[in-house]
Parts: C-alpha cells; structure tokens; sequence
C-alpha cells in the first residue's frame, strides 16, 4: 500500500513525535508499503529520502513562539502535484490541526480512509499559543475529540490513553498500538564509552534522564528530586540527554546546589551515542505527567536501566512499582521522589533484581509486533473502505470532486466551531455533521 503521513514534527526534531512517525515510517517500509511522510521544513533536515522512506516537506515557520516547533503556512495546493504522483491509498494524520487539516482534505478529496494517532495531550501544551487559558486548554481537548471522530480509525499509543478518549466522547474505533523500541540496538549500548567521555569513575551512581527539556515536562520537579537525592548519595551524578527551553532553568537549580561539578549535559543523542548513555545510567528517572506513551522509559529499560517514575498516562503501561523500579504516586513530594531514588542505588539487590526485570518488559514493546498491527489495521480499512466507495465513473468528473471539497472544508469549520461551542456553553450545541450536509439547505427551501 502507499501510506501519506502527515506530521506537524519530524525528524531532526527531537520528540517522542517525530521518532515514533520515522520509526513506523521506517519499518512498514520493511514490510513492503511505500511510505512519504509529509512534514514541515526544519533547520538541520537531511534529503528528501531516508531509508526508504520519502519525506515531502512543506514550508514552515521555524522556532515558533519560542518553541522547538516548526509551524507550517497553509499555502493552498502546495501538495496537489505531489499526492497525485504519490498516489496514496490511506492517509494517516498525527495531528488534529496544521497539517492535521491537510491530512483531512486529502483523505476526502480522494476518498481514502484517514488513520489518526492521538500522539499528544494538548492541553499540556497551550502555553507555547497566545491567550493560553484553561478555556484554551478546554478548546483544544474538544478539537481533538472533534477530530478524531471524523477519521476511519483512532490509534492511542497507550490504554491509558484509549480510556481517556472514550471518556472523552470519541466514537471512533480506537486501537491500542504503541511506537515500538529496536530491542536489540538499546541493549548493545556500552556505557563504558560515556564514563570515558565526561572522565566518570567506574564507581560512579549515574542518575539519567531523556527527553525534550521544555515546561510540559514536569522538570523543575525532577531536577529538585533528582538533586535532593544526590546530596544525600556523595558519589552519584545526574547525566541529561536533550536540549530544549528549560534547560537553563535545570542548570541553575544545580548550580545553587553546589552540584555543577556532578551535572552532566550530554546535549541531543541519537544512534549508538544515545544507546551509550541508556547503558550508562545506573537508573532512569522520570516526573512527566503529559505523555501519551512513555517511550524513553522502554528504551531505558531495553538497556537494562531500571525507572522511577510517577503513576501518570504512558509511565504506569511500562513501569511495575517495586518490579523493574518504582512508580510513584502522580502527585508525590520531591522528597519521596528523592529517597525512591536513593533507595534503589543504595541497594545492589534491588538493582540486579529490576535490570533483570527491566528487560523481560521492554520485550513487550518491540518495533516489529508494533509495525504489523498497524500494517494490519491499514489493510483492514483499505478494503472496507473501498468497498463502501464503490462509485460511477462520472465520479471522478472536477464537479464531483469540487462537491466532496466543500464538504470537506464546511465539516473541517463545523468540528472546529463546535470545539469552540463545546468549550463555552454548558450545554452542548449540535451542528451539522457530515452525515446532514446538504440537509440543512433542502430544509430551508420547504
């Protein structure tokens, strides 16, 4: 089959996003789909064909607000040329607006089913807009919900996340599939390599953290925890991989701590030199409340690096409290967080106990199983669509697809007043779905 994915954020930028679209990308062109993911330009970004996956890019705005992100122009028709010489047979968005919009207009104007993957909790995310609120936070909730309910097929990353969508009110069939891990890459990581680098003795207790350094990320909490455990632990250092708008912030808190000498900035890592610092680290810590899928937390543990992480979405389908590390509850105290911490690197019991442990659940997320369900899902989609499109000829004249693209833009202005309608009334008022358009001006003729 040929996939079209749409992404507001791909590679290089560092995020759970854009490694898990390169990741699926990568690996259901293994199976024998062809695959372009359609994504806006970035600083950094390499050729437009990367292991064998074609990449589409867009114009965008970089570094928006202040953020990492790029944001896309809606430039009309960029794509056209485009999607005709890919000629898609689904397409699926992960996003439920930008690119997500575009992901919608394809899907219909060609009518092809359209997959959607709830990557992100977005309300955790509303400060990087202006007018950020918790009526912004409420919009966004009910965009996405809107959304989703338009589509073929709704992926959740976690079954946290599946729960919290159906709660929600999306109606769409929702299927649990999570980015898969490369077992085997994570698990040939030679920790020996990092020590080496920042001259850390053998005997040193590495602290380690992954990810995107930015607000959403609960990091102040970790950084006072993480710190807090340290100056209680005289040989042990904290070791962060990523980059991001709070990394200053992360910085000063260790300087006032007297800290510096013991904290490590290892900048973004990706290939062997991110499997390395995985294999470093003697545990894994991590305070997000906002994931979708806790992705570092199976890399961490396909290294054998146990975790400390608080019961959140994503963190509590990897972690097993007092089996491969310790959960904590959502909303712990720094000092708990800090002595969970300790505890485990004072113990050299509990620290091959949940290695060994840590392994054997990291098996459950591998990259392969992850491809084939969703490869399964497309091929399942593709032909029940086409069976419930079966069209004349005289379909594809331009006034046809002319219909199916107004239609298309009043349902994409329908779900997105409605989110807005759903945000400021108590009482929710219906407008047309897609099923009642064209009704509503037959009614007003009688």
């Amino acid at each position: 089959m040929n996939i079209a994915m749409f992404t507001n954020t791909y590679l290089p930028h560092v995020g759970g996003v854009a490694r898990s679209v390169s990741a699926f990308a990568r690996d259901l062109a293994r199976l024998g789909h062809e695959i372009a993911v359609v994504a806006p330009h970035f600083e950094g970004e390499k050729s437009q064909e990367q292991h064998g996956v074609r990449v589409i890019r867009v114009p965008a705005i970089q570094n928006f607000n202040g953020s990492d992100f790029s944001v896309r122009l809606p430039i009309p028709f960029f794509l056209n040329e485009k999607m005709d010489t890919f000629d898609p047979d689904l397409i699926h968005s992960h996003h439920p607006f930008l690119l997500g919009d575009t992901a919608m207009r394809v899907a219909r104007q060609r009518e092809l089913p359209l997959v959607f993957t709830h990557h992100t909790m977005y309300e955790w995310y509303t400060h990087y807009v202006p007018f950020d609120s918790k009526g912004m936070q409420r919009f966004v909730i009910n965009l996405s919900t809107q959304y989703a309910n338009m589509c073929s097929a709704v992926i959740a990353p976690s079954q946290s996340i599946a729960h919290i969508l159906k709660d929600r009110g999306v109606r769409t069939d929702i299927q649990v599939i999570p980015t898969g891990i490369d077992l085997n890459f994570f698990a040939s990581g030679q920790g020996e390599r990092i020590r080496t680098e920042f001259n850390l003795k053998k005997d040193a207790r590495i602290i380690g953290h992954v990810g995107r350094l930015a607000p959403e990320k609960n990091l102040t909490f970790l950084a006072r925890a993480v710190s807090r455990a340290m100056l209680e632990m005289p040989g042990s250092v904290f070791l962060l991989v990523g980059d991001g708008p709070s990394l200053p912030d992360i910085q000063e808190l260790f300087s006032r701590q007297g800290l510096d000498d013991r904290f490590i900035w290892a900048g973004k890592r990706s290939g062997q030199d991110l499997a390395d610092a995985y294999a470093a680290m003697d545990l894994f810590a991590f305070a997000s409340r906002t994931e979708t899928q806790g992705l570092v937390l199976a890399e961490a543990m396909a290294a054998a690096t146990p975790v400390v992480a608080l019961d959140a979405a994503g963190a509590r389908e990897v972690v097993k409290d007092g089996e491969n590390g310790r959960l904590l509850p959502e909303y712990c105290s720094e000092q708990d967080f800090a002595l969970a911490l300790s505890e485990i690197l004072s113990s050299d019991q509990a620290c091959k106990r949940f290695r060994s442990n840590a392994e054997q659940t990291a098996a459950v997320f591998s990259r392969q199983a992850s491809a084939r369900k969703l490869s399964n899902l497309y091929q399942i989609l593709n032909a029940g669509y086409k069976v419930q499109h079966v069209h004349d000829p005289e379909d594809l004249l331009s006034w046809d697809i002319l219909l199916r693209s107004l239609k298309t833009e009043w349902e994409l202005f329908t779900y997105k007043t409605q989110a807005v309608i759903d945000t400021v009334t108590k009482e929710t008022k219906k407008l047309p779905t897609g099923k009642d358009w064209g009704r509503e001006d037959k009614r007003a003729k009688r």
